[in-house]
């Protein structure tokens, strides 16, 4: 199936003891649930502990979730399988289900949204990924219903880390861009793009062009519309 055998041993050693009968039925009862056969090099690469799954008891009540909980048709569960993998071999009662309800409390509303793009913010977890999150915007100046309202803007900030994105991002907004608070609130997507990529090289152009640039135009524009903003007279 295209799938590397050495890593996939490696991360489930069960694997050597596993008939391929059951692995067959593993198959079949993913492709029933709408799975294309492309698509299973990619799913068991991820997660190889898919292939020892008791269907009855680990995978079923997944889509039952997806089903029941986040409202996904059938004719979708490829979408949300394949947007996340990872959704096959998380624990609906341990994992899914307490993961969903924080973030329903939080403002999470919008069932759709999570069910196929950002599905990875149910297999995090609650006390030791996403909490961290919203501490540290806290920690920097933001109250705790302003930090929810920036990760209901940009959900992907629950998925960054504080020591290798938000910290150093952030230490330059604040230190080198001498940046307010009040931007970020209304632009969390900053901390969406690289540092050294984007943020640094267009903050150097803007300072020697001498144009003032509000944060989402100097990160969002094309660089042909960044070249027309900081030409001489642009100002």
């Amino acid at each position: 199936m295209g799938v590397d055998s050495g890593k996939a041993l490696s991360q489930n050693p069960s694997l050597h003891t596993a008939s391929l009968d059951s692995i067959q039925s593993i198959i079949f009862f993913l492709q029933s649930k709408g799975i294309h056969q492309k698509d299973l090099p990619r799913i068991f690469g991820m997660c190889p502990k898919v292939l020892t799954s008791n269907i009855r008891t680990d995978l079923k009540p997944v889509f039952n979730f997806l089903s029941q909980d986040l409202k996904v048709p059938d004719n979708n569960f490829r979408k949300a399988i394949n947007k996340c993998p990872r959704l096959l071999v998380s624990s609906v009662r341990d994992q899914l289900k307490p993961c969903l309800f924080y973030l329903q409390r939080l403002g999470f509303e919008d069932l759709e949204a999570l069910a196929y793009q950002d599905p990875v913010l149910l297999v995090s977890n609650v006390e030791n990924t996403l909490i961290p999150k919203l501490k540290y915007l806290q920690s920097i100046g933001f109250s705790r219903d302003e930090a929810v309202a920036m990760v209901l803007r940009c959900p992907a900030l629950f998925t960054f880390s504080v020591e290798n994105n938000f910290k150093p991002k952030f230490d330059y907004f604040a230190e080198e861009m001498k940046g307010k608070l009040t931007e970020l609130k209304g632009f969390p997507q900053y901390f969406a793009f690289s540092l050294d990529k984007r943020i640094k090289p267009r903050h150097v152009e803007v300072v020697q062009s001498g144009v003032k640039i509000p944060l989402r135009l100097m990160l969002k524009s094309t660089d042909e519309e960044f070249g027309e903003m900081i030409r001489p007279g642009a100002g």
